[in-house]
């Protein structure tokens, strides 16, 4: 099946065919560091995570490029407001949104550029594009661009220009020959962070850091450009813009734009109150947690986040983990050699076709909501092949398998599915962790877990007391772990015990 990607541009589904075969170059958007990353952060590079390691999946090479805005207006403020240094600033914000991708399980990019690192090459772009006619220069040492000299504007977002003019509610600079004219170089105030440049001391605009530093490293066409929807208009079509006017090619083949987390139904923001930093999530649950969250919906659509959203994937993911704990580990000879028989062969044929269903979703325009489903689909197989022995006589494995074999084919049928989500969970960047050690720790590091000596020894007594028929007091201690966050699970092999999510 062909990997189909949903362009922003063209407005449909596509199928990609890289530039190079067997290598993609990809761009997508940083954060600007004045402040901590947040869930609106946590879901888009997840997301494009999700979409890098598919790609590193199908075997090939990916040169995935994600910046860092460090100068602009923003950072200023900030760092008037703190008496922070601005560089001091920015660079405590880059080193809590690695944390926080390293927590979130997001694999290193390429390369991660700094606007404040490509100044030569930004003073260059501004430059080129005032000699090719496409800027201007104004009052104060601003660069603008003139959205006038590029006939496209508006092909990414589908707005027109003479429309936008109509209705614009923008305010209004004398300066600028169309309001929509935007900003390549801006002048700076005394005391700003400057740089020196033909048009005097100042800095970059926002558009045209990613036009330079994408061009630096992937060249004037690429792949795939990347980010929130909200970056559609005006930041990615105005680098669109200044990209092809300057360059005189098409910039990104593919856009891919992943949709807004929203709080109570609305947008999530500051200003509403209901903003929530990827730090504070994580005080309360485990970042697997999280992350099966963030691709519980698909990338395009809108993610509601609410508590009760995030414990529903801590039980999800509970139940994946659980499929795994109980199955034994594959003895490392072949398997599907082994199992040739109508029965067994019919459960391989299930595995296998679970596992299509994964590679089926992905290919679909990186549809993680159908890749989990297929994760659970394996975990489903697993509980039922766990359950066979003790399951009623019509559904015994022997029955199924209709040999001596039963339980030996049982086994290796059980570890095949586990093995197979486990590989497939880590494609999603999931199931990383042991499964004993994920279900019997804390739901965030910060909280209280139970002595773990102090479970096994109630366990034991519990055990105690049924063998002695106790069954009043074996109920009690039942009920004094259930107070203390424990779970227990009887089995022919024993109990087990896990924390509540």
């Amino acid at each position: 099946m062909a990997l189909k990607i949903y362009n922003s541009q063209t407005r449909s589904k596509e199928e990609f065919i890289p530039l190079e075969p067997g290598k993609v170059s990809m761009y997508v958007c940083g954060v600007t560091v004045y402040d901590e990353p947040h869930i609106g952060h946590a879901r888009c590079y997840v997301a494009f995570d999700a979409i890098h390691r598919h790609f590193k999946a199908k075997g090939w090479e990916v040169l995935y490029i994600r910046n860092f805005t460090d100068i602009d207006d923003k950072i200023i403020k900030r760092a008037n407001e703190t008496g922070i240094p601005w560089q001091e600033l920015t660079q405590e914000h880059i080193d809590s949104f690695t944390w926080a991708m390293d927590q979130l399980g997001v694999l290193p990019v390429s390369q991660e550029p700094r606007a404040t690192e490509h100044m030569p090459g930004i003073i260059a772009a501004v430059q080129a594009l005032i000699d090719k006619g496409h800027a201007y220069t104004v009052e104060g040492g601003d660069v603008l661009f003139s959205v006038e000299s590029f006939s496209d504007y508006g092909k990414l977002s589908g707005r027109v220009l003479e429309d936008m003019q109509a209705g614009a509610r923008i305010a209004v600079d004398e300066r600028k020959k169309s309001p929509w004219d935007f900003v390549l170089w801006k002048g700076s105030k005394p005391g700003e962070p400057s740089w020196d440049s033909p048009w005097g001391p100042g800095r970059p605009g926002w558009h045209i850091e990613c036009s330079v530093m994408s061009q630096e490293f992937l060249g004037a066409t690429f792949d795939i450009h990347g980010g929130g929807e909200d970056l559609v208009f005006p930041h990615h079509e105005n680098e669109m813009a200044q990209s092809e006017a300057l360059n005189g090619v098409p910039f990104a083949r593919y856009w891919i734009h992943n949709g807004f987390v929203r709080v109570n139904q609305e947008k999530m923001s500051k200003s509403l109150g209901n903003f929530f930093t990827v730090t504070d999530i994580l005080k309360t649950v485990k970042p697997e947690v999280l992350r099966l969250f963030l691709l519980s919906k698909h990338y395009r659509s809108p993610l509601d986040f609410s508590d009760q959203a995030l414990k529903e994937a801590g039980q999800g993911l509970e139940r994946l983990y659980i499929a795994l704990r109980d199955a034994s580990p594959a003895d490392g000879k072949p398997i599907k050699q082994r199992l040739t028989s109508p029965g067994e062969v019919a459960w391989l044929e299930e595995i296998d076709q679970a596992a299509a269903e994964f590679e089926a979703g992905m290919d679909d325009d990186f549809n993680t909501p159908r890749a989990l489903g297929a994760l659970f689909g394996l975990a489903k197989i697993a509980n039922k092949l766990a359950a066979e022995p003790t399951a009623a006589p019509k559904r015994t494995m022997k029955d199924r398998l209709g040999d001596e074999r039963a339980a030996t084919a049982r086994d290796a049928l059980l570890a095949l599915a586990a093995a197979r989500l486990k590989q497939l969970g880590g494609r999603l960047g999931l199931l990383g962790e042991d499964p004993v050690e994920f279900l019997q720790s804390a739901a965030a590091p910060a909280a209280e877990s139970p002595d773990p000596d102090e479970i096994e020894a109630l366990i034991a007594e519990r055990a105690q007391a049924r063998q002695d028929k106790d069954f009043a007091r074996a109920d009690a201690i039942r009920d004094q772990l259930t107070d203390m966050g424990v779970l227990l699970e009887d089995s022919a092999q024993g109990t087990r015990w896990r924390l509540a999510e």
